[in-house]
């Protein structure tokens, strides 16, 4: 039985051992689909007999070798039933993907539309036979004989043979300039700001700076050769300069000039030391970045580039703002004279020959750069009286400016007007205008006088009549709210007087006498924050530590009216008591 599974199971030659369970080939449709008939061996009665003889000789040895036969057979077995188990299920498995494949696939479904496609494709070659034999019966018969016809044939595959070479050539040649003509749409790319960085900032100042230099330097040198700063090569250059205006070689002069200028900077970037500039050049010191900075001192570095900015700036929005309101007519008066200007030099232009005009205008530049802007700088009451261009140039107006006296008109006008309608109804006979004024000073709250109990005379200096923003830091003070009170400063011939800008009594403002200040300095609130602060410490009998009148912007200007009221009042008491 053994010998005919292993045929029925391997088909192959004979095994002694089976394979394991992951190691089993996969076995066939019919191999699966065999029944294999299971006959268990029995043995003779003659041997059972002797088995069940327990007194027959060699019972022992004959028991434990039968039972060994059947441990092997039903060991064999059962590894037998597993192989069988395996091949059932592969062929399963075996059989689904068939199916699915079949599914899928549909081959009949496909056998049919190509079927279709071919009676298609036949039905159309046959309408074209049609439509061919057609056209050949209609059309006449060629006037040439074939050989005219094969040879025009032949010409025309040659011409389009060297068509077709030309073209080819041609690109190969051009057809790189040709695909950079081709027009494309435009990318719009956004470019990333860098964040804000005190040592960014330092950077990119000093290479403005350095960038500049050239420029710089090139004004300076001209500015020398106009003051006559060398005399030697101021003469030199007003006479050769003269001699190619006259000549008419102006413009090969300052050729000349410009590539004289590159092949000496080609000298210097080959190693050369070369220094051909009238005023000598300083070398500045040059400050090796800090790495490591402290809060303060990059708070005053960002100060001071802010500064440097903001005077930048200032300077050439204040050149653009003048050239734009001349051209605006913002002040009549200069833009006319432009206009008028620019009038003659049109009608002269249609005139007068170009190499006249040319030479006089060359001509009255040299004179006027070397002999006319030196008397000038030397003499500045006739600059300011003779020089019509440095005139009009002082003369335009910036856009702030504009403003001041838009708002001054607006003031004057308001002011007229309440005095004529105020003083005239309120004011008693015999009291000049200057005195009514003074007398009648109003603050936000009222008459001055009265919101801080002084007598009528008592007005602000004209410095500070509208008094200077301020906090007032009381340290005698522990509360909080009276500890630092918002408020406005202000200096009268004998007071110091502080309002305060919230609302209530009068108890809240501050009166001190300047003859009662002991001690006045400037103060710094924070000592962290760079410079040398903004606030003012004021020092009194009745306190026992200074009043600190902080957070003033122009803590510099107030500091100075303060200390001189307080030097004239205290020299006039001291030479009234003496």
């Amino acid at each position: 039985m053994l010998k005919r599974l292993d045929k029925i199971r391997f088909r192959g030659h004979k095994r002694d051992e089976f394979l394991d369970l992951a190691e089993s080939p996969n076995a066939s449709d019919t191999e699966c689909g065999d029944e294999i008939p299971m006959k268990i061996p029995r043995t003779a009665g003659k041997d059972s007999d002797e088995l069940r003889d327990p007194a027959g000789p060699g019972t022992i040895n004959m028991a434990s070798g039968v039972q060994d036969y059947n441990r092997t057979e039903s060991d064999r077995l059962n590894e037998i039933k597993g192989h069988l188990e395996i091949a059932l299920l592969e062929k399963h498995f075996l059989q689904e993907e068939l199916r699915k494949l079949r599914e899928e696939t549909n081959a009949e479904t496909l056998k049919q539309e190509l079927e279709k496609e071919r009676l298609r494709r036949i039905e159309l070659e046959q309408k074209v036979n049609e439509i061919l034999k057609t056209r050949t019966e209609e059309s006449p018969p060629p006037p040439q004989p074939p050989k005219a016809q094969t040879q025009a044939n032949g010409t025309d595959k040659r011409s389009n043979m060297m068509c077709s070479r030309v073209q080819k050539w041609v690109y190969d040649k051009f057809g790189e300039y040709i695909e950079d003509f081709r027009f494309q749409p435009e990318e719009n790319t956004v470019e990333t700001e860098e964040p804000l960085s005190a040592r960014r900032l330092t950077e990119n100042m000093r290479r403005l700076k350095r960038g500049a230099k050239p420029v710089t330097n090139f004004v300076k040198n001209l500015s020398a050769l106009s003051d006559w700063y060398s005399i030697y090569t101021s003469a030199i250059a007003f006479i050769i300069y003269m001699n190619a205006v006259w000549h008419g070689w102006a413009i090969p002069m300052f050729l000349f000039l410009a590539i004289l200028r590159l092949s000496l900077n080609y000298l210097i970037a080959r190693g050369w030391r070369i220094q051909w500039s009238i005023v000598p050049e300083v070398s500045e010191p040059i400050e090796p970045p800090k790495e490591d900075l402290t809060v303060s001192e990059k708070f005053q570095l960002v100060l001071d580039v802010a500064q440097k900015a903001q005077n930048l700036f200032g300077k050439m929005s204040d050149i653009l703002e003048k050239i734009k309101n001349l051209f605006m007519w913002v002040q009549p008066e200069v833009t006319q004279k432009l206009y008028i200007a620019l009038w003659a030099a049109f009608i002269a232009s249609c005139c007068i020959p170009y190499r006249i005009i040319g030479l006089s205008m060359g001509l009255y530049a040299g004179i006027k750069f070397f002999l006319i802007d030196f008397v000038f700088k030397r003499c500045p009451r006739l600059r300011a009286k003779y020089d019509t261009p440095y005139i009009i140039w002082l003369n335009l107006p910036t856009d702030p400016q504009l403003k001041e006296r838009a708002n001054a008109t607006v003031s004057r006008r308001l002011q007229t007007a309440t005095s004529r309608s105020c003083v005239g109804s309120s004011a008693p006979t015999g009291v000049s205008r200057d005195e009514d004024s003074s007398r009648f000073h109003t603050t936000k709250r009222g008459n001055f006088y009265e919101v801080f109990n002084l007598s009528e005379n008592e007005r602000p200096l004209s410095v500070c009549e509208n008094g200077w923003r301020c906090c007032l830091i009381n340290r005698d003070r522990k509360m909080p709210t009276d500890y630092i009170r918002n408020g406005v400063l202000y200096v009268t011939e004998n007071y110091l007087c502080f309002e305060s800008s919230k609302s209530g009594s009068s108890k809240r403002n501050k009166v001190i006498k300047l003859t009662d200040i002991t001690d006045i300095q400037k103060y710094k609130v924070l000592s962290v924050l760079p410079g040398s602060g903004m606030g003012i410490a004021v020092s009194t009998p009745s306190t026992q530590k200074p009043l600190v009148f902080g957070a003033m912007v122009h803590r510099d200007e107030a500091f100075e009216t303060i200390f001189n009221q307080y030097i004239k009042i205290t020299s006039a008491a001291s030479t009234s008591e003496s």
